[in-house]
């Protein structure tokens, strides 16, 4: 019979999993080699904690939030912004431009690299970010890219078929020409994986040079036309529970900004976009 207590704690993998460290069965694995403790003692499996536990991963005293209904935003990357929280070379980072949230944190599904523009997702629920990542979840990945090279049929194929890279094979699913002549020729591709500059290596290998990129679409989720470069916009209930069925999870109380909220937040966008 559940205790009060067992009311109240939650499994030490699931905090560790929302916070957006791993999925949980990762978590569990890194609960087994004593990279967690609590309280200063090395975890075990089955450790359950609550509020005020001082949770450490490989020795850094872990952040925790508290468990809120999950909220979605999608962000219009433009290029010469980074996917990390700070910068060591002062670069602008995609963070700044997001709004606050009560009680949580943004946590990036996926990253961009510094030159690529385009959606990216950010939620607050790190079981799901992690879950929408993982490679087991075959996820599509679309970009537009602009290409320079002697793009042949061979080529094309080669890249459907799969090229040895450093870290292992990758290809592309799919590929649509997307028009244009000369130095001015795009293409649509998919991938199933976001490797580090995947996309860019890929067309490398075959002695072809990507000038432009910018991701349209993850999943079933696609950029609206009307969310500019540097802008965002909240997802709404039913979509963020369509990306708990994409990643395999079980659906959880979902919100999105009330009319206030989105008020609120645009007129913190637009002076954040107005100081830069």
């Amino acid at each position: 019979m559940p205790t009060a207590m067992d009311e109240v704690d939650e499994k030490l993998q699931k905090v560790l999993a929302r916070a957006g460290i791993g999925s949980r069965r990762e978590m569990e694995r890194w609960i087994e080699q004593g990279r967690i403790t609590v309280n200063g003692k090395p975890a075990k499996l089955g450790d359950r904690v609550g509020a005020e536990a001082r949770i450490g991963v490989d020795g850094k005293q872990l952040e925790l939030a508290e468990e809120t209904a999950t909220r979605v935003i999608l962000y219009h990357k433009p290029p010469g912004e980074v996917t990390t929280r700070k910068d060591p070379e002062g670069r602008p980072t995609v963070f700044e431009r997001l709004p606050k949230v009560k009680g949580g944190r943004w946590i990036s599904i996926g990253r961009l690299d510094f030159n690529t523009s385009g959606l990216l997702l950010f939620s607050t629920d790190g079981e799901l970010a992690n879950g929408l990542m993982h490679p087991s979840a075959n996820i599509e990945r679309e970009y537009m890219v602009r290409v320079k090279g002697d793009v042949t049929d061979e080529v094309l194929q080669n890249l459907r078929d799969g090229v040895m890279l450093e870290d292992g094979m990758a290809r592309f699913t799919d590929i649509q020409d997307g028009g244009g002549e000369g130095v001015n020729h795009w293409y649509y591709v998919v991938i199933m994986e976001g490797r580090t500059r995947e996309v860019r290596r890929l067309w490398e290998s075959q002695d072809c040079v990507v000038s432009r990129l910018k991701r349209t679409r993850y999943g079933n989720v696609f950029i609206p036309s009307k969310v500019k470069q540097a802008q965002w916009v909240e997802l709404g209930p039913k979509e963020i529970s369509g990306l708990y069925r994409m990643a395999g999870l079980k659906a959880k109380r979902v919100t999105s900004a009330s009319r206030n909220d989105t008020s609120s937040m645009k007129r913190q966008f637009n002076k954040r976009s107005r100081s830069r």
